[in-house]
């Protein structure tokens, strides 16, 4: 069985860490497994969205520290922790948690752009209690999402939030009752997977830049991702769909 499985239909890829007696710890195989995934849903135009869980009831523990005590570094050159957090998808990524998102895996799930959270779920960063830092991207992206003393809290006494605590502070989307996160997931990303993907990989993109920019700097760096969705002929479909009163029939050109 395939440390990383996929399943791709109705514009939507499911992407499941699938290490379930490791707690979908994190080792070299499932960080390869897991980038050949995101490159295939990257790839396919006829997907828009991805959710990314873990099997058995935990979303992922991080770090596999028995590979780690034998060499191995689960990153990939360009890409990372997992292959993914320092280069995510430019299609949006839902992060479906039930149980533990703990170090790497609370990165990974950080990396995505919508988090779906069980109220069991747990996020945390506890690197610190190892001597260690989150530094897979937890520093720098907690403190976009969450107000500054949560997530230096987090940060620096290494003791995980709960999806309550998260959803109050923003850092979840969605609350489930535990074990719906992925079948919420898949109802969200549906409401995704229905708008034009062009223009939904393009907008996912320029959000993401957002805070990079100023004013000035912001509207002209996003014309080179919005102006070829209005020339696109999702542009005209969409356009004339509505005026013919029908569901548009995308297709990503």
């Amino acid at each position: 069985m395939s440390v990383v499985l996929t399943e791709f239909s109705d514009g939507v890829a499911v992407i499941t860490l699938n290490r379930p007696e490791a707690k979908n710890a994190v080792d070299l195989e499932v960080a390869k497994a897991l980038a050949a995934a995101i490159d295939e849903f990257e790839a396919r135009p006829d997907l828009t969205i991805a959710i990314l869980t873990g099997a058995g009831g935990t979303f992922c523990a991080g770090m596999d520290l028995k590979a780690f005590t034998r060499g191995e570094r689960p990153s990939l050159p360009g890409r990372g922790f997992g292959g993914i957090t320092e280069a995510p998808p430019t299609k949006p990524l839902i992060a479906a948690v039930e149980g533990w998102a703990l170090a790497g895996g609370c990165e990974l799930a950080l990396s995505a752009d919508l988090i779906v959270a069980a109220r069991d779920a747990k996020f945390g960063i506890p690197e610190v209690k190892r001597g260690l830092a989150a530094a897979a991207g937890g520093l720098l992206r907690l403190p976009k999402v969450l107000p500054y003393p949560i997530a230096m809290g987090m940060a620096i006494t290494g003791d995980p939030l709960t999806a309550d605590v998260a959803h109050a502070h923003g850092l979840v989307n969605r609350l489930t009752e535990p074990g719906q996160a992925l079948g919420t997931a898949r109802e969200l990303a549906a409401r995704v997977a229905a708008n034009g993907p062009l223009a939904v990989r393009a907008t996912k993109q320029v959000v993401a830049m957002s805070a990079n920019y100023t004013d000035p700097d912001a509207f002209a760096g996003q014309r080179r991702f919005l102006d070829p969705v209005f020339a696109s002929e999702d542009a005209q479909e969409g356009a004339r769909a509505f005026a013919e009163k029908r569901p548009p029939v995308w297709r990503g050109r």
